[in-house]
């Protein structure tokens, strides 16, 4: 489970400074997409990278979802009482991962149909204009709260998530501990204001 998490995470950071170029205009984003698909010719094929990148996100999703699912599993089986004595309250964060998860797996099948394939987009989808597409969906005002909604989930999911991915790999210590919790809120944050920055900046007209 940490291992795929961290394997999306890294995908998360570069997918939200990809994200930002729309800020620089329409050409330059719509030249970034295009730039997606000729990765790594002529040594690979048009849209080879990628599709290997695709197929290695699809099996970090799933690597995450089943392994959150047998890790409940497991939890429920080693202790199928409640504690008489409740356990000190946890964070926000840590209390919504589940449901969290849940959130995110609906939006990525939601963001693919939008953005990608283009079966619920509205406006009209237009295959080779991403920047024009992305400017439909923040137009409306589901687009924008099913986005920010997940963003927003992703962001709680993170804060807890690389801390605990850090003590799954052993690489946390009591003395690392507050670095490691440190990163995690900066990296929320950063990708919190990252990718809501976009559909705030189609709303207000900075980019249109």
């Amino acid at each position: 489970m940490a291992v795929s998490g961290l394997i999306m995470l890294a995908y998360l950071v570069v997918h939200m400074l990809g994200n930002l170029k729309i800020f620089f205009g329409s050409d330059e984003f719509n030249e970034y997409a295009h730039a997606l698909r000729t990765l790594g010719e002529p040594f690979l094929h048009y849209e080879w990278a990628l599709w290997i990148i695709r197929v290695v996100l699809v099996a970090a999703v799933v690597g995450h979802a089943v392994s959150a699912y047998q890790l409940s599993r497991r939890d429920i089986k080693a202790r199928p009482t409640k504690y008489v004595h409740k356990k000190p309250r946890a964070s926000y964060a840590t209390r919504t991962m589940r449901w969290g998860g849940i959130i995110l797996g609906l939006f990525i099948v939601w963001h693919i149909l939008d953005l990608t394939t283009g079966t619920v987009h509205s406006g009209g989808f237009e295959a080779g204009h991403p920047c024009q597409n992305v400017i439909d969906t923040f137009s409306t005002w589901y687009g924008n709260v099913v986005y920010i909604v997940a963003v927003l989930a992703l962001g709680l999911h993170i804060r807890h998530g690389f801390w605990s991915a850090a003590q799954t790999l052993g690489v946390g210590s009591r003395t690392r501990d507050r670095a490691f919790k440190t990163i995690a809120n900066v990296l929320a944050l950063v990708l919190t204001v990252g990718f809501v920055s976009v559909p705030v900046g189609v709303m207000t007209g900075v980019v249109s």
